[in-house]
């Protein structure tokens, strides 16, 4: 019983969802509720609730991961999605929509595309079911970035913390020069990943082999198709929701690593440490994301359930939930001032 109460904390995704559903219904101003509670109310909040450091017992453990109550809230988040992006595009084909209401809802989907399209496809491309990878990938067509499973599993999580990692920022790195480093060199990265599997298999890099191949067909397909159904316009909304989301994943990115650095060990980088990631208790925040801000426990084991991630003193903390830092990573200036003197020496 008290595994099903833990697990119901992570339908707040689903008050954003209804949000969603509301902004496009309206017009106007309204049509931005879904960023107005996720970048607004819950940092608001987040001022005044401490973090909750608390991890669970070994029995809670153990019972969290056999409660499928967490797998669903992940699940139906895929089909959730899927009737967000059609109800939004049809919602663009209304004439004479005015730019107010055409930005709030691309911005909106926008918001969906990062916390559930790459986010939520984030968790499942960590696991090691084949309709939960397929459930990733879905996700992150649906946000023209499928080529983050490459890279993120393959290249991130071995490069983490190091100059190698396009995915890490560096101090004194900016958010806007961050996001063309990363999402350039990601992109490269993974084709770079991709061509050296398929060596290991003796295949060529131009084969039905090839992940980044299959992505980029799937991509233009599905642009192909919006356009059949829903125009220029359908087109227009789409792409720069996905951008959208885009954007806020690689701002995310930058706030979980900026300025960490693991030591080399023998010519080599060091094992990854809690300490090579940056970590938010704020609940609000890691109830909508899945506790993705609990993130160091997520690079020292990927494996780990969203569920069971745990909180260590000894791993750099952020000063607020990530929505509140995501804000702060915009103004580069505050941010350096913020985050520069908390960088473990």
């Amino acid at each position: 019983m008290k595994s099903l109460v833990s697990s119901l904390k992570y339908s707040l995704i689903l008050v954003i969802i209804f949000s969603g559903w509301i902004s496009f219904q309206v017009t106007g101003w309204l049509t931005f509720l879904p960023l107005l509670l996720a970048f607004g109310a819950i940092p608001l909040v987040e001022l005044f609730i401490s973090p909750d450091t608390r991890n669970l017992a070994s029995d809670e453990e153990k019972q969290n991961l056999h409660n499928l109550v967490f797998d669903w809230l992940l699940w139906i988040t895929v089909p959730f999605q899927v009737y967000l992006m059609v109800l939004f595009l049809n919602s663009l084909m209304v004439p004479g929509l005015d730019w107010v209401t055409f930005s709030g809802r691309t911005l909106s989907m926008g918001l969906f595309c990062g916390i559930i399209g790459i986010n939520v496809a984030h968790e499942l491309g960590h696991r090691v079911t084949g309709h939960e990878r397929m459930m990733a990938r879905l996700l992150l067509l649906s946000s023209l970035y499928m080529h983050f499973i490459i890279e993120h599993n393959r290249g991130h999580h071995k490069r983490v913390a190091t100059l190698a990692d396009p995915a890490s920022a560096r101090k004194g790195e900016n958010l806007y020069a961050f996001w063309f480093r990363s999402i350039v060199f990601g992109w490269l990265s993974a084709w770079h990943l991709e061509a050296n599997r398929l060596a290991k298999l003796k295949r060529p890099v131009f084969s039905h082999r090839n992940e980044m191949l299959w992505g980029i067909g799937l991509q233009a397909g599905l642009i192909w198709l919006v356009f059949s159904f829903f125009g220029w316009m359908g087109v227009a909304g789409f792409v720069l929701a996905a951008c959208t989301g885009i954007l806020l994943l690689e701002t995310v990115n930058y706030i979980e690593h900026y300025g960490l650095v693991r030591c080399e060990e023998n010519g080599h980088p060091e094992r990854v440490k809690p300490e090579h990631s940056w970590t938010s208790d704020h609940i609000l925040g890691r109830v909508l994301l899945f506790e993705l801000s609990r993130h160091s426990d997520h690079h020292y084991l990927a494996s780990r359930k969203y569920q069971i991630l745990r909180h260590f003193d000894h791993s750099p903390q952020m000063p607020t939930g990530y929505p509140g830092m995501l804000w702060l990573a915009l103004f580069p200036s505050l941010w350096f001032k913020v985050m520069d003197k908390r960088i473990p020496v």
